[in-house]
């Protein structure tokens, strides 16, 4: 079965502007405060609970993947994007790197202790949320959290160039009650969020969610 559009536009994209986006992009040490705060949070709360790895997905260049790591998570990368993932393998070797779509993750149910989506899920049309999602819910061990983090509002983007390159990908940003609902309908269960207006790079209002999918009865 041949891959959706889009996601043949984030991966062909994110391959031209690889090398780039490394230099323009700054490192989780240059993040805001609340952003990082939210990450220390949910790298604790992995750790205390001892479910399993967690999969940070659309981990791009995979300099997130290692800040988890560095807070004593066992985490792994997955990214659409070949060059990206190129990118990652060589920087931090000691950590895994692999190919793939967060619309079908090569991930067995219940395995993860936790799911990174880290400005990672605005590139995905809504329609298709609802599978992103559910397979967040099956992947993820029972008790296992889920950190999201991106930016919010009610438009579509359709950009011609990023990160000094031609690309064809789409943004989707939607508000955060819907995707607070969205996450629930998958099963997952809302705990937390955080929301900020623009300020310093971030031009637009982004959001934080931690949810967790419920313990088996």
């Amino acid at each position: 079965m041949a891959a959706p559009s889009f996601l043949t536009a984030v991966r062909e994209s994110y391959d031209t502007v690889a090398a780039d986006y490394v230099v323009r992009v700054p490192p989780p040490a240059e993040m805001d405060p609340l952003s990082r705060a939210m990450l220390v949070g949910f790298a604790e709360l992995v750790r205390t609970a001892g479910r399993g790895p967690v999969a940070d997905v659309g981990c791009g260049p995979g300099r997130v993947t290692a800040h988890l790591a560095g807070l004593g998570v066992a985490a792994f990368g997955v990214d659409l994007s070949p060059k990206m993932i190129g990118l990652a393998r060589q920087a931090y070797p000691n950590l895994r790197f692999t190919e793939g779509s967060m619309t079908a993750l090569e991930t067995g149910g219940d395995e993860l202790g936790g799911i990174l989506a880290w400005y990672s899920t605005h590139h995905t049309p809504p329609r298709w949320l609802p599978t992103v999602f559910t397979e967040f819910h099956r992947t993820l061990a029972p008790g296992g959290y889920l950190l999201w983090g991106d930016y919010v509002g009610d438009e579509r983007l359709q950009p011609t160039h990023g990160y000094g390159h031609p690309v064809s990908y789409e943004s989707y940003l939607l508000p955060l009650d819907r995707m607070v609902g969205l996450l629930e309908q998958a099963g997952l269960v809302v705990t937390a969020r955080l929301e900020q207006e623009p300020g310093g790079r971030l031009t637009r209002p982004h959001a934080c969610l931690l949810a967790r999918k419920p313990e088996k009865p």
